[in-house]
């Protein structure tokens, strides 16, 4: 395997974005904290090769073998591991464009993961197809003190345009393994809520019948100074999401605490 790993004493670096090598770059920048483990899927829209990955200590469900237990020897389930809510999504639009890293133009994309403080950053420019540049700077972190809780702070700043950011934090329940064995989903909606710049999202497991809810809280600041927001509300199928507009200059910054 080709070693793009940077050598640091307590950070692991990744330099240049190779979409061949995200699947694995998403293993080794991992975050956990004994409750919760996260893969380093995107924040934002992604339609290239991924895997995404958010797990709950403890949360399992017995998939059926392919084998068959007829077999001698072999089991009639696996206890797997769930793929749980997908928390860390931010969908990102420039003027109504996506801001997708398999379509864009990528540069300056530096990805660390500092091992001492438990800190995941990213940061790079992309330039959209509509001719638009935006660098964007993502740090996330899962608490050990407090260990329900991760934090995202999501910063875009608009380099060569005056225009308009579109934002979707949300919370997406309706995932599955791409490892199960009958391409089964294993959750099913028990209530959901979206209030302001809240939203919550209960789900239970088939079977097993393990309850999780997901919560998010965000924030936007604009140039540093808070900005007050009154996000739409979006549903979908176990799904929820807030989406708001800001107008941006060339230089200005807006950050999103989620």
């Amino acid at each position: 395997m080709k070693n793009y790993i940077k050598a640091d004493e307590w950070n692991i670096i990744e330099e240049g974005f190779d979409p061949h090598l995200n699947k694995i770059s998403e293993s080794i920048f991992s975050l956990g904290n004994g409750r919760m483990g996260q893969r380093a899927n995107f924040e934002e829209t992604y339609s290239g090769e991924s895997l995404p990955g958010n797990y709950v200590a403890g949360v399992y469900y017995p998939d059926k073998t392919r084998v068959g237990w007829w077999k001698n020897g072999y089991p009639e389930y696996f206890a797997k591991v769930l793929n749980a809510a997908n928390w860390v999504g931010i969908e990102v639009k420039i003027d109504g464009e996506i801001l997708d890293l398999a379509t864009a133009e990528v540069s300056d994309f530096r990805r660390v993961l500092n091992m001492h403080a438990g800190i995941l950053e990213r940061s790079f420019t992309a330039k959209l197809k509509g001719g638009k540049t935006v660098k964007v700077k993502a740090t996330r972190f899962c608490s050990i003190a407090d260990d329900e809780v991760g934090a995202i702070r999501y910063s875009i700043t608009a380099t060569n345009f005056d225009g308009t950011v579109t934002l979707m934090p949300f919370i997406d329940g309706d995932i599955k393994n791409q490892d199960s064995n009958y391409d089964e989903k294993f959750w099913t909606l028990v209530s959901d809520e979206i209030n302001g710049t809240e939203a919550y999202i209960k789900l239970r497991t088939k079977k097993t019948a393990f309850e999780v809810c997901t919560g998010s809280s965000i924030e936007l600041y604009k140039n540093a100074e808070k900005v007050t927001i009154k996000p739409e509300a979006v549903r979908k199928e176990k799904f929820v999401g807030q989406t708001f507009s800001v107008e941006l200059k060339a230089n200005e910054e807006i950050t999103l605490i989620k």
